[in-house]
């Protein structure tokens, strides 16, 4: 039954049901003794009757109902569900479409299901069906459906290779050759219609520039509308005949649109009431347009007016052709509604499909000519006579006439013919015709068809006149006669008027009159042709023409004068012999047309005497091929009594071939044998029943004396190819159709007998070339296809000859499409109904092709395919047509077949070659290219012919081919098959949808169960012969493991552990087994095999099955090997799948490229997944993380000639050429992801590769582009990145991934809320944590996924180029984020009780410091966390780290708006208004108050140093806060103004409170601190005791220094927000940070707001301000780029040295003493002696560049001159060193200087090579030992700290010191504190002393002024007075502040 209704099934044992299911009734019962197998309403129910088949477990119920009603409810509910599909797939076309396709098919279910339509209709209604579900079904790529009679076909009912043909027939539906246009004309649209209209429609050839269609002729009343509406005759009609060659884009409907009406548009009413037929307008659609409409579709016709009357006659073509100046549109509104469809096929099929055309009346509008196929029987007579054009006179008027030509038919008497002249289809005839009127043309051109359908008897004396009249637009309008033409239609010779142009002569005849006896002008010449030469008759007017065209279309009336004489033979009696000559002569296309006729008239004289013209009709009858088709026809309708002598005729030929010299009319004999045996059959038959059956054995004496005399010459045996075997073959194609004649006299065995003689009499030809092969094969097929094959009694007949001449071709590989067709007709006749019957003939097929077969569809498969297309469709239907035969013949093989087959082989070795051949031909038939994609139903068949051999095949190995008969190469090529039948892709039932799924299962079953077991059975039979095929069958086993059915992996699994075992008894261990798995299992599951499930049954099972082996460890260690790696195989896939590049799928394919190095060490596996991570992250634009990537290829290679094969996208070549090539790659991405400092170690290397081989090129390019990265790091901005520590936790999440954290480096601009959206938008499914602490076991076992993510600060390992004051900040940022193992983030708590009036007192810092597998960045944008470090922080610690890391901010912030690298000044003013005005903390009093109170000092005695400590910090807090007010001062805006003020007074204020007491000349520069503490010096001091305190340190590679963080994040203020503003510049609020990293401490610094320091400048950090030197010492001087690290410092030292010792001295040291000895006066034109900083390559120089003073890069005027802060002794820092030599400086020549000696590298740090890469490149670097940071020597100085006061007596400087070139002391703007200042006799004097090269660890070097002023001035008198000689005084003074 099938529901009506929905039914929920709510009640107890309720069955749910949806409308349309079918549910089989298994008890029907009421009340309360009901069955509980689901019960339901009977009323929601509609019954049906069905028919079960296979009753039991696997039963199928099928409805009763039409078949094609049963495929529609199945199929439409399919497309339901993939229709909904569509629309989530935004397909909307195909969605609508498959839309009005379901309706209809829906509608058209209807009428079916009715049952109230004739037969005719309901075969077209199913047709219409079957069509749109194929059409359905190609569109969503369903199977393809096989059919007969539009009703699926069963596979089990019809052979197989029926089947195929079905499938085949399918795809190339036949064309029609025949086509017709339907048009109905609806109306025509027009705004200013006042007129009735007259409108023509024909079919034009654009090509050929004529019609090629009569016109339709259609009357408009002044509406538009048909006048005639209830008449559609006249609306509607059907162009007929179109031929194929008709349907191009150059043929058009073309509509001629007539006004009938005045003259003149538009003229008075009173001008003339007479109407003419005047042109108003034409429009044309292509016929090409309607190819692809299979319904009617209403168009709306443009409709143009022609510009230029004159023109008319071709305004069609012009619209055609696109001339616009002929033609203009009538109006937007203006157009003619039609309806066209084309329809195919013959008119009786038309009348069939489209019977609601014909249940009304229609006009057929009929071709001009005869169409393509000419219909015998059609009578046809039609004169179409065309008005071309005319010249006529003005006669005696002003103006060109305006001209009307009316036509008349009259007959032989005169009289007019009524009804005869046709304007066109759609309108009955009429007596006279008047054209169309041109106005004003004596040259007027018609163009105008009308048709004469005369009948043959009034043909003969009828003539055409044509009545010429000028047409008057005057009041009476008249029309006036002035002359006439006429023309008869019959010549002399009783032939009509031929075909073309003909010119008539214009007579004068003014009166009406004298045309009323026709007789009259008859008489007189009608053309131009007709006048002779010298003819004196009077033509009135020979001036005057009229040209029409004519051409005549009839079956009864011939232009041919010959035929003519053929026809009318019986009054030429004396010309017969030569009229059957001629007949030859004629044309086919003519004679068909009177084909009853000619045979009538051939026959008649044959009658009249055989004797005499028997031999000529004979020849006659022969001779023309081109009307054989037609003779059955007149056969069937016609008496041959005449034709008894036909088979001596016949013979006679025949007897005579083989002795004839010449063939050609024998053979033109021959081709008509079949015509010719149909005469003698017809006449037999006639004569038979005329007489009662005499002469019976007569008739066939003769005709076997006849075929003796065929089967002579047939066995005739030519060398070569001769005229007699061309004789044969022609003999040959037509012998088929002979016997079916003959079947109509003879009995089938009778006939087979003959038919088998005269095959066998043929003679075997050796000779390949020889045409009778070809021909025989012909024959052959013709027979096969032949009622004398089907009927089961001749069958047994033919059936030995037809497989011995297919065998010889099989054999030889020759004609094998022919081979192919007649195998399979052969074989279609034997379906599964009939195979009781054919046991006998399939055993002789078996035995006679199946080797042959089987070796010719090996050898048609294995050639090349043709790049034709028709030439490879060809190749594919061969192949399948002898595959399908195959299996046609293995189907109705039964184990008895089976048996007698395998024993007809004798041998051993044949048997195996012949299964060998089987299994290999059955591989063929399982790829997935054998059958095209939809064809399901073909493939299962095949699949299930398949699975029965080899069940009947696999007891036939097993008997035959183990033990000592075992054979590899059979066993193998067995298990080969059934792997590969398991995998192929049709029978993977998961795949289909669920209805397709059932009727698999419910038809086969589940054909890979089968033979999985198969496979496992035959696999224990094996024994000790498995060690055989182990190695080779392990990949193939793992491969059909990996298919998702679960019956079959637990069959086929344990294989695993019986090959572990097979190999470990004879090898001791099972290498080469998980070595193979390993392998395979990479290739497979990244094709998509294998699942989660199939891991978990991989290890349960084969960890069962080893619990009792001896070998359980390494079968334990071996399974857990393989299932790890299927788990990041499986991660990986389904990270691949997603086809998004993100950091799941880069972290993924890192754990899996780990996994092949590090566990399994396949390097090639290896490498492919570093270049697969390569393409991810250049597809990402991870270019950083990309070249770290492919560096672990380059580090596999070393520089040698070793020669490497082709591999990936790698060439053949040397290791040396692959090594550079990665080397240029790497270079090029790490210069995309702006690491030039990586890049610059590679350009060395491969600089020294160059080198080494002299290639000097590639060497100078090398370092050119060496020198350009240096530009970059200097020039070019680049950003920090944010770092996030990203944890993963809950089951949900990929195993690599699953409770884990990783930090993470964010991509540029990226921050905190932007990093989380993206993780989420990775894992949608995942929640967001919004805490920081560790989550507990539940969220580690929880079923979901859970992302903690929090922003982390990294901890930089290379610290030296960090704490180098005077590095730019450009290379400073490089080593802040790059190698970065550690990062740490701080939580800030409460311990013990929370003091309300001051938090700090209790604010701890929990400090967590997570540490790296690897370094960032490398090959991951995300590194997995190693190791975790825990550290509480005391509240005192805290505050100390929070001032230090402000007072770095500011200092930070001072420096860049000194330089001018701050576009803003905002910044630094939120900073010093969040430190001055701390309104939300308190400020630096809420520390005095937690720290500096007397109970706190006294309760925590250890905490005595970290008191004084603090106080440091804040003292030297408030000198930078100082300083920075000042510095704000100068550049604050004016609308600022009263905020700083503000500032100032607060400050006042803070440092009241602060107990600080600065004297009023003190100020402080913090610009030399940017990055380090006040206190200490960061780069190390030599001691000057030791033998390295005078030596320079050579300056050491940038990326040689590890990087240590100098600085913490703990306070919220410095930190967290100055990350939030790195980019903008913008501030943020304290309590948005503390959302985004909960590692803050809470700060009495802290302020809502603070500046961005984050963002590198592109230019240099600081800014040179020393002169440049002159040209003549650029070249002479030392390298000018060391760093800061590699200057010594300034000191004092406490003994003088004698002039010979300035070698030993450092350079600086006289830059710092002279540049200290300047006076005053100088000191004001400082500025215009220090020229802008310039960017300038590295000059050679003793002196290195200095960071500049904080002054420097202002201009005259600014707040050097203005402010105190920078005036005089108030300079603060170091002055900066000249370029100059000490030459130079000091008038002293000294000898050029030792080279610079190189440092002392500690003995732990490794030595690194300058060829191989560093480690911070190495993925492994972190199983390295790291490098220690050593400490710096200044740390083992002992601190003394003493105090000096300050002394205010000093004398003043000597103004100026002369230097040997210009005459002036070389000033520097210097940091160093100026001795002199103008007219004051106090020094004001810097408090403390602050040199950029100072070590910052807890040291500070402070010189007392007055003592320093005197031993300066000490050295300047021995300098001034002693010639070249300088003191030294080499005392250093320690204080601590």
């Amino acid at each position: 039954f099938r529901m009506l209704a929905n039914f929920r099934g709510m009640v107890q044992h309720g069955l749910p049901l949806e409308i349309g299911d079918t549910v089989q009734i298994l008890e029907k019962c009421e009340g309360s003794q009901c069955c509980h197998c689901g019960i339901f309403p009977s009323s929601y129910i509609h019954l049906k009757n069905a028919l079960v088949k296979n009753k039991g477990q696997f039963e199928t119920v099928i409805p009763t109902e039409d078949s094609v009603i049963t495929e529609i409810t199945m199929t439409l509910r399919d497309w339901g569900t993939m229709w909904k599909q569509l629309y989530m797939r935004n397909e909307g076309d195909l969605f609508h479409r498959l839309w009005h396709v379901m309706n209809e098919i829906l509608e058209l279910r209807q009428q079916v299901l009715v049952g109230h339509l004739t037969h005719d209709r309901l075969s077209d209604i199913k047709q219409h069906i079957t069509a749109r579900l194929d059409w359905g079904n190609e569109q969503l790529g369903l199977d393809l459906v096989p059919r007969r009679d539009f009703s699926m076909v069963d596979p089990d009912e019809i052979s197989i290779t029926e089947l195929y043909r079905r499938h085949r027939r399918r795809e190339a539906p036949p064309q029609a050759s025949m086509h017709h246009l339907f048009l109905q004309m609806k109306s025509m649209m027009s705004s200013n219609l006042g007129e009735e209209l007259e409108v023509f429609y024909s079919v034009y050839d654009s090509r050929e520039m004529r019609p090629i269609s009569e016109r339709f002729f259609v009357r408009l009343n002044k509406q538009g509308l048909p006048k005639s509406p209830e008449k559609t005759e006249r609306q509607c009609t059907l162009f007929v005949d179109l031929g194929s060659s008709d349907l191009r884009k150059d043929v058009y409907v073309v509509a001629h649109i007539f006004r009938i009406g005045r003259m003149v548009a538009g003229e008075k009413k009173s001008v003339s009431n007479t109407q003419y037929k005047r042109p108003y307008g034409c429009a044309v659609i292509s016929v090409a347009d309607l190819l692809t409409a299979d319904f009617k579709d209403d168009h709306l016709l443009k409709i143009y007016s022609c510009n230029a009357e004159s023109e008319w006659y071709q305004i069609h073509d012009s619209i055609i052709r696109k001339v616009s100046s002929r033609y203009s549109h009538i109006g937007t509104n203006t157009g003619l509604n039609v309806s066209l469809q084309l329809l195919h096929g013959d008119m009786e099929q038309i009348r069939k499909d489209y019977m609601r055309l014909f249940t009304r009346n229609v006009s057929i509008t009929k071709r001009l000519e005869f169409s393509d196929i000419i219909i015998p029987g059609e009578i046809r007579n039609d004169l179409y006579v065309t008005l071309e054009r005319g010249e006529f006179e003005k006669g005696g008027k002003s103006v060109a006439r305006n001209v009307e030509v009316t036509v008349y038919l009259l007959g032989g008497d005169g009289q007019l013919l009524k009804g005869l002249v046709c304007c066109g289809s759609g309108e009955p005839g009429v007596d006279e015709n008047r054209s169309f009127v041109l106005y004003h043309s004596n040259s007027p051109r018609w163009a105008e068809q009308i048709k004469l359908p005369i009948p043959l008897e009034m043909f003969h004396g009828t003539h055409l006149r044509f009545e010429l009249r000028h047409c008057s637009t005057k009041e009476k309008g008249e029309k006036k006669l002035f002359g006439f033409s006429f023309v008869p239609l019959m010549q002399d010779d009783g032939r009509p008027l031929p075909d073309g142009t003909h010119e008539l002569i214009v007579h004068k005849c003014e009166e009406t009159a004298d045309l009323q006896d026709p007789s009259r002008y008859l008489k007189l010449p009608f053309s131009k042709a007709s006048l002779q030469p010298g003819n004196n008759q009077t033509i009135k007017n020979s001036k005057e023409s009229f040209w029409i065209q004519s051409s005549l279309c009839s079956t009864k009336l011939t232009q041919n004068g010959d035929m003519l004489d053929l026809l009318k033979w019986r009054v030429h009696l004396d010309r017969i012999i030569d009229c059957l000559s001629k007949l030859k002569d004629i044309d086919g296309t003519e004679i068909v047309k009177f084909l009853q006729d000619t045979l009538d008239t051939l026959f008649g004289i044959l009658d009249e005497s055989p004797q005499r013209y028997g031999l000529k009709v004979f020849d006659c009858l022969v001779s023309d091929a081109l009307f054989k088709p037609y003779e059955g026809e007149y056969m069937k309708c016609r008496h041959c009594i005449a034709l008894k002598d036909l088979i001596r005729v016949l013979k006679w030929y025949v007897d005579r071939i083989i002795d004839a010299e010449h063939q050609e009319q024998i053979q033109q004999v021959l081709k008509a044998s079949e015509y010719l045996f149909k005469y003698i059959v017809q006449s037999r038959r006639l004569y038979a029943a005329a007489t009662g059956g005499q002469n019976e054995e007569e008739f066939r004496c003769s005709v076997h004396e006849l075929f003796k005399s065929i089967h002579l010459f047939l066995s005739h045996e030519s060398k070569g190819i001769s005229p007699i075997t061309h004789t044969q073959a022609v003999f040959l194609r037509s012998f088929p159709n002979v016997c079916c004649e003959l079947l109509k006299i003879f009995s089938m065995r009778e006939v087979a007998n003959l038919a088998r003689d005269t095959l066998s009499s043929l003679p075997a030809l050796a000779h390949t070339d020889c045409p009778l092969q070809a021909v025989k094969l012909q024959c052959m097929a013709k027979t096969v296809e032949s009622p004398l094959y089907i009927n089961p009694e001749s069958r047994c007949v033919l059936l030995p000859v037809v497989l011995r001449l297919l065998h010889t071709h099989l054999q030889e590989q020759r004609e094998l499409v022919l081979c192919a067709n007649i195998l399979t007709s052969m074989l279609t006749l034997n379906t599964p109904a009939t195979e009781c019957g054919v046991s006998e003939e399939v055993n002789l097929v078996m035995e006679g092709l199946s080797g042959v077969l089987l070796r010719t569809i090996l050898e048609v498969t294995n050639r090349p395919q043709p790049a034709a297309t028709s030439l490879r469709l060809q190749y594919q239907d061969v192949t399948g047509e002898f595959v399908a035969c195959l299996l046609t013949l293995l189907r109705q093989l039964k184990d008895k077949e089976y048996q007698q087959l395998l024993s007809r082989f004798p041998t051993k070795d044949e048997l195996t070659s012949f299964l060998l051949q089987l299994f290999t031909v059955f591989r063929i038939l399982i790829r997935p290219d054998m059958f095209p994609k939809d064809w399901t139903v073909m493939r299962l068949v095949a699949n299930n012919v398949i699975i029965t051999t080899i069940l009947y095949l696999s007891d036939t190995l097993r008997n035959n081919f183990l033990n000592e008969k075992f054979d590899f190469k059979v066993w193998e090529s067995y298990f080969y098959l059934c792997i590969i039948f398991i995998n192929q892709p049709c029978l993977q039932l998961e795949m289909f949808p669920p209805s397709k799924r059932k009727k698999v299962l419910e038809k086969y079953g589940d054909m890979r169960v089968m033979i999985g077991c198969e496979i496992f059975s035959m696999w224990q039979h094996l024994g000790d012969y498995k060690l055989s095929l182990i190695p080779t069958l392990i990949g193939p086993f793992m491969e059909v493991t990996l298919v998702p059915q679960m019956d079959l992996r637990n069959v086929l699994i344990p294989i695993f552990h019986d090959m572990m075992d097979c190999e470990q008894q004879r090898s001791g261990n099972f290498k080469q087994v998980e070595a193979k798995l390993i392998d395979k299992l990479d290739g497979l599951m990244s094709e998509g095999k294998g699942d989660e499930t199939y891991r978990e049954l991989f290890n349960n099972i084969l960890l069962k099955k080893i619990e009792r082996e001896t070998w359980r460890e390494s079968g334990v260690s071996h399974i857990a090997t393989v299932t790890r790696l299927m788990e990041r195989l499986l991660d990986y896939r389904d990270c691949m799948k997603i086809g998004e590049v993100d950091g799941k799928t880069m972290g993924c394919t890192v754990n899996l490229l780990n996994f092949y190095k590090t566990e399994l060490n396949k390097e090639e596996m290896y490498i492919r997944y570093i270049h697969k991570l390569y393409e991810l992250h250049l597809k990402a634009q991870n270019y950083t993380e990309a070249s770290y990537t492919l560096l672990l290829y380059d580090e596999l290679l070393e520089w040698t000639e070793r020669p490497l094969r082709e591999f990936l996208t790698y060439p053949m070549q040397s290791e040396w050429q692959r090594k550079e090539c990665l080397h240029l790659t790497i270079i090029h991405n790490f210069d995309r992801g702006k690491c030039w400092e990586n890049c610059i170690i590679l350009c060395r290397e491969l600089a020294n590769q160059y080198e080494a081989f002299y290639d000097y090129r590639n060497l100078s390019k090398m370092r050119m582009m060496e020198a350009s990265l240096y530009d970059k790091i200097m020039n070019q901005q680049r950003l920090e990145p944010e770092f996030f520590r990203v944890g993963f936790y809950g089951k949900k999440f990929p195993f690599f991934l699953r409770n884990k954290e990783f930090v993470c480096r964010g991509n540029d601009y990226e921050r905190l809320e932007a990093f989380q959206q993206r993780m989420l938008s990775e894992f949608p499914h995942a929640i967001a944590m919004q805490h920081a602490n560790l989550p507990d076991q539940t969220i580690h076992q929880a079923d979901a996924q859970y992302l903690q993510i929090y922003p982390v600060s990294p901890v930089p390992e290379n610290q030296d180029v960090l704490q180098r004051d005077g590095v730019p900040n450009n290379i400073k940022s490089f080593y802040k984020v790059n190698h970065i193992w550690r990062f740490r983030y701080d939580r800030p708590f409460h311990k013990g009780t929370k003091d309300k009036e001051n938090e700090f007192k209790s604010l701890w810092v929990e400090r967590t410091t997570l540490a790296l597998a690897q370094s960032l960045p490398g090959i991951s944008c995300w590194f997995e966390v190693e190791k975790r470090e825990l550290v509480e922080m005391s509240p005192l610690e805290n505050a100390s780290e929070v001032i230090e890391n402000k007072t770095l901010q500011l200092r930070t912030l001072i420096a860049q708006c000194q330089m001018r690298q701050m576009l803003n000044i905002n910044p630094l003013t939120m900073c010093l208004n969040g430190v001055i005005d701390a309104a939300v903390n308190g400020g630096l009093a809420r520390y005095q108050e937690a720290f500096f109170a007397k109970d706190y000092i006294a309760n925590h005695p250890e905490d005595g140093e970290k008191i004084t400590r603090l106080r440091e910090l804040m003292f030297e807090q408030a000198h930078i806060l100082e300083f920075g007010l000042a510095v704000h001062e100068k550049f604050v805006p004016q609308d600022m103004r009263p905020l700083h003020k503000k500032l100032v007074d607060q400050f006042h204020v803070m440092r009241s409170s602060l107990g600080i007491q600065f004297p009023a000349y003190v100020r402080v520069s913090p610009l030399h601190f940017a990055n380090g503490s006040p206190r200490t010096c960061r780069t190390p001091v030599p001691n000057a005791i030791s033998p390295d305190g005078g030596r320079i340190v050579a300056r050491r590679s940038p990326l040689s220094y590890p990087a240590v963080n100098r600085y913490s994040s703990s306070s919220l203020s410095s930190q967290a927000s100055n990350e939030v503003s790195n980019i903008t510049g913008q501030s943020e609020s304290s309590d948005e940070v503390f959302n985004m990293q909960p590692s803050p401490s809470t700060s009495s610094l802290s302020s809502n707001h603070s500046g961005s320091h984050n963002v590198n400048s592109s230019a240099p950090s600081s800014n040179r301000a020393s002169p440049l030197p002159s040209d003549k010492h650029k070249h002479s001087r030392e390298n000018a780029c060391l760093s800061p690290r590699d200057r010594l410092c300034s000191g004092i030292f406490s003994s003088t040295l004698d002039p010979t010792q300035v070698r030993a001295l450092p350079p600086a040291l006289f830059n710092i003493m002279y540049s200290s000895v300047t006076l005053g006066s100088l000191c004001k034109n400082v500025r215009s002696l220090s020229p802008m900083p310039t960017a300038r390559s590295p000059q050679k120089s003793m002196v290195p560049p200095l960071t500049p003073s904080p002054t420097d890069g202002l201009p005259m005027g600014s707040l050097a001159s203005h402010s105190p802060a920078r005036s005089g002794s108030y300079s603060s820092g170091i002055s900066s060193l000249s370029r100059c030599s000490v030459s130079e400086m000091c008038g002293i020549d000294l000898p050029p200087p030792d080279p610079p000696l190189p440092p002392a590298v500690p003995a732990d740090i490794p030595i690194r090579r300058g060829s191989k890469t560093p480690p911070p490149y190495s993925v492994y670097e972190r199983n390295n030992p790291r490098r220690a940071t050593p400490l710096p020597h200044s740390l083992s100085v002992p601190m003394i700290p003493f105090q000096i006061p300050v002394d205010s007596t000093l004398p003043r400087c000597e103004p100026n010191l002369p230097t040997p070139e210009t005459g002036t002391v070389p000033f520097l703007n210097a940091g160093w504190p100026i001795l002199c200042s103008g007219q004051d006799k106090i020094h004001k004097i810097e408090s403390s002393l602050f040199l950029d090269s100072f070590p910052r660890r807890k040291i500070l070097y402070i010189l007392n002024m007055y003592i320093f002023q005197r031993l300066i001035i000490f050295l300047l008198i021995n300098i001034l007075s002693i010639k070249h000689k300088i003191f030294y005084l080499r005392k250093k003074c320690f204080i601590r502040t």
